[in-house]
């Protein structure tokens, strides 16, 4: 069955490959390459893949080591490389602050959220808020809070991949989404988590060399110097010395603090992200999972910056190829700013390097697709199926029938959400992803963990609350009022919802806690001493202690 699918991938590809532009070769062949080994991992997984547990936990077998690195692969996803790159290519500062952003969500999963995520849950982060409250209310709240994060989350990824694909195999850009979509379809049904975990591995260390590599020869051209780098692309930028002051993402106090507070509370409340803390098979392991993830992390995003303003000063030299009336034009560069970086590698390392880049882009892609896919499908299957319609009665097979049909539903989805957004800027997409998971996940989850007046009236209403605010903020911003629905003027004036939808998420809490007096209430609060020792002496879910 895999290698059907496979065949049918490639031979569609070389099908639509007929608009006259000239395929690069070296490119094609290593895409293909990625694509056969990941099929390969994918028909392996499948081989172990025998229960629930082992499609959305891998079987616990992962070690913290190989789940720094797969988290730092998850993470680094195409609105990391593809998006902040294109950021800074075109505005330059503001690409920074999402790479800063982006970084400082780790501490606060390292020092406050990741042993007590692995002695408290199993399957994702719900079974921790559920674990003293209202088990179907949490998960029917948590469910939707997943479903709307995963949802923004994919778009970003469909657009790189479209984008990507487009640009190697001059397809039109809706074949390359529907490409993209039956591909992570196959990894994810067949696979599971096993074989999600080991594509974000191999995608960690390419992408990280990868990276390495381009940050080195363009830093080459200018004595090793980021002064001279950053010197020489205000002089080429049609924007000057602007590039490196703040421009329109933080052009004012309140813009700037609500992107700050999404993308720093927001990482630790992203599902797919907390669904790989269940990969390990104790705390400790779960902690040096950050550890890693972080330093990984932290490394990517200390050298994008290079790659931003290389795309700059290499790709502006070509003159009014890349200019049209004093600004840049991204016609002539095909993929627009998104594909900066990888016609930057191009520039450097030729068409052979370019190869390695865009397959390099493309499993980083497919990896954070295939991660949003399973985490969504677990919010359907595990917390709405299993335990809201069938009240823990559903057996492990019924359960992952459930989610492998989810898989399908979801992407479709995403292939006509990547239709819809074809033409926005990626990082900036997954900024509002991170701002509803800052509003709708974060919140319960901090709460459940360390407030113990916290009641399940009051994490409903005021998830729900923080949930709903935040989407209603995003559709009325010029992002989806004025770009997609195009309305003349935004009723929101801020593109960032996050300041307003985590304050009203946070007060609606704490309000409809501390005025609950019902006996589900005093059951809520009772519980919390019991779920805090089990947080901190090291039991983990399957009853083992964890040293």
């Amino acid at each position: 069955m895999l290698k059907i699918l496979s065949l049918l991938g490639l031979s569609s590809l070389a099908l639509f490959a007929s608009d006259g532009g000239a395929v690069n070769i070296p490119a094609v062949i290593m895409f293909f390459v990625f694509i056969v080994a990941t099929m390969g991992i994918t028909k392996w997984a499948a081989s172990k893949t025998k229960s629930a547990q082992d499609f959305y936990t891998a079987g616990g077998g992962i070690s913290g080591f190989q789940n720094g690195l797969a988290i730092a692969g998850d993470y680094m996803s195409a609105a990391s490389f593809l998006g902040i790159s294109g950021m800074i290519f075109l505005h330059g500062f503001d690409g920074m602050i999402y790479a800063i952003g982006f970084l400082v969500g780790w501490p606060i999963i390292l020092f406050l959220m990741a042993e007590k995520l692995r002695n408290l849950g199993k399957f994702n982060f719900t079974d921790i808020a559920a674990y003293r409250l209202d088990e179907q209310k949490i998960r029917i709240l948590a469910a939707f809070g997943s479903l709307t994060v995963v949802t923004f989350y994919l778009i970003a990824q469909m657009v790189g991949a479209g984008k990507l694909i487009e640009l190697l195999f001059h397809i039109p850009y809706a074949w390359s989404v529907v490409i993209v979509g039956a591909l992570m379809i196959v990894y994810v049904t067949f696979g599971g988590m096993l074989a999600t975990t080991w594509v974000q591995i191999i995608k960690a260390v390419l992408l990280l060399s990868g990276v390495t590599f381009i940050a080195i020869m363009v830093l080459s051209h200018y004595g090793f110097s980021f002064g001279n780098l950053a010197a020489e692309a205000v002089s080429m930028h049609p924007k000057g010395d602007a590039i490196l002051k703040p421009g329109p993402f933080v052009s004012d106090p309140v813009s700037a603090v609500s992107l700050g507070l999404a993308l720093m509370l927001g990482t630790a409340g992203l599902p797919h992200i907390l669904m790989r803390f269940f990969t390990v098979g104790n705390a400790r392991e779960a902690r040096k999972s950050v550890v890693w993830a972080t330093a990984f992390i932290g490394y990517f995003y200390l050298i994008i910056g290079v790659v931003g303003l290389g795309a700059v000063v290499f790709l502006l030299s070509e003159g009014a190829v890349y200019f049209k009336d004093g600004v840049i034009d991204f016609k002539g560069i095909i993929g627009g700013a998104n594909m900066a970086a990888v016609h930057l590698s191009q520039a450097v390392g030729g068409d052979i390097f370019l190869g390695f880049i865009a397959a390099v882009s493309f499993a980083t892609i497919l990896a954070v697709v295939a991660g949003l896919t399973l985490a969504a499908s677990n919010s359907i299957a595990h917390d709405l199926y299993a335990i809201v319609i069938r009240k823990g009665q559903a057996t492990d097979a019924e359960e992952m029938k459930v989610s492998k049909r989810t898989v399908l539903v979801i992407g479709i989805v995403a292939i006509l959400l990547g239709f819809a957004f074809e033409n926005q800027n990626i990082a900036f997409m997954v900024g509002l992803a991170f701002a509803i998971a800052a509003s709708a996940n974060f919140p319960i989850l901090i709460l459940s963990i360390y407030w113990s007046k916290l009641t399940t009236r009051g994490a409903f209403i005021g998830g729900f609350i923080g949930l709903l605010t935040a989407i209603v903020l995003v559709v009325l911003s010029k992002t989806v009022w004025v770009d997609i629905f195009h309305f003349e003027a935004a009723i929101f004036p801020y593109t960032q919802p996050a300041l307003f939808s985590i304050t009203a998420a946070f007060i609606s809490i704490w309000f409809f806690s501390i005025t609950d007096s019902s006996a589900r209430a005093t059951e809520d609060k009772s519980g919390f001493e019991a779920q805090r020792i089990r947080a901190e002496t090291g039991i983990g879910a399957d009853g083992a202690v964890d040293h």
